[in-house]
């Protein structure tokens, strides 16, 4: 696959857990200071352990000052797409522009309809999720609403506030359908190496692709975002294989390994999963992401 050519980004996921608010807060802020680029945060509404992933995203950007955070992915069929929108945009205001939306078609429906929110059959969520991405999209431009569609309706909406900046949607969707809806109306694509391991992801950035020059767009439209979990360890137990649902070695195993997958695979943001310890996440930005950004850089010169 190719190199799309985006500025490489590094990230961390937060766990939105209630265990320990503090130390969330804290973490947050301590990824702000050390010069991360993005937080991602999980949102299922229906885990009783996790806080609501909208409203801590809010909090988490008032305390702090320069990181850009995501839902890693916003649950579409508990969140109606022109409110979505409202909460992305003001968000977005309220932050100096550093909201980017995560959005997906949802999972686990029996606990989504616990909570009051549709089942939908996969061709239906998929139509839902075309909708919604179009409904948002003109709600930020500040269009009135007049959207009579199969699954939304919202004929007569007066949009505002506008966002600060022109949103990402990065939708996290597994299916070739879906990829193909990628390719032709987003800006980013989210899957988790731990479901979607290289070997497979590049089979779906070849769909994206192809469904993005279909309808006049170039890839390079599309940034793709890896969630990558595993552990910087003293030993690699065997070499690195396209197949791998994480990463597992010492720090230059993990340059290798993402070097790779930004120049082979197209991917340009790495969102990393695991223990949010101080050493870790020093590690991972001071030397890991300096590391990977000097070898991208030689690769894209010698091209």
């Amino acid at each position: 696959m190719p190199d799309y050519g985006h500025d490489l980004q590094f990230g961390f996921f937060l766990d939105p857990a209630t265990g320990d608010p503090a130390r969330t807060i804290e973490i947050a802020r301590i990824l702000d200071d050390l010069g991360y680029d993005l937080i991602g945060i999980q949102d299922h509404p229906y885990q009783q352990k996790h806080f609501d992933a909208m409203a801590l995203i809010g909090y988490l950007l008032g305390q702090t000052e320069r990181i850009r955070i995501f839902p890693d992915v916003a649950n579409l069929p508990l969140r109606p797409p022109a409110m979505l929108a409202k909460e992305a945009a003001t968000l977005d205001q309220l932050s100096g522009g550093r909201f980017e939306l995560g959005l997906g078609a949802g999972a686990f429906w029996d606990a989504i309809r616990a909570m009051g929110g549709p089942v939908r059959e996969p061709k239906e969520a998929l139509a839902a999720l075309r909708e919604a991405t179009t409904l948002i999209r003109a709600y930020w431009s500040g269009q009135t609403l007049r959207h009579d569609g199969e699954i939304y309706q919202a004929i007569g909406a007066r949009p505002g506030p506008p966002p600060a900046h022109d949103i990402g949607i990065w939708l996290g969707v597994l299916g070739p359908r879906a990829l193909r809806l990628t390719g032709e109306l987003a800006d980013g694509w989210v899957p988790s190496m731990a479901y979607v391991p290289p070997s497979q992801a590049a089979k779906s950035n070849a769909i994206i692709d192809e469904a993005a020059r279909a309808t006049g767009r170039e890839p390079s439209a599309i940034r793709r975002i890896y969630n990558i979990g595993g552990d910087v360890a003293p030993l690699v137990e065997a070499g690195a294989s396209d197949d791998d649902q994480q990463i597992v070695g010492p720090r230059d195993h993990w340059v290798n390994v993402l070097t790779h997958l930004a120049v082979d695979h197209g991917f340009s943001t790495f969102v990393l999963w695991g223990v949010p310890t101080a050493p870790r996440l020093r590690m991972f930005i001071d030397e890991i992401a300096p590391a990977v950004k000097e070898r991208v850089a030689d690769v894209r010169a010698r091209m």
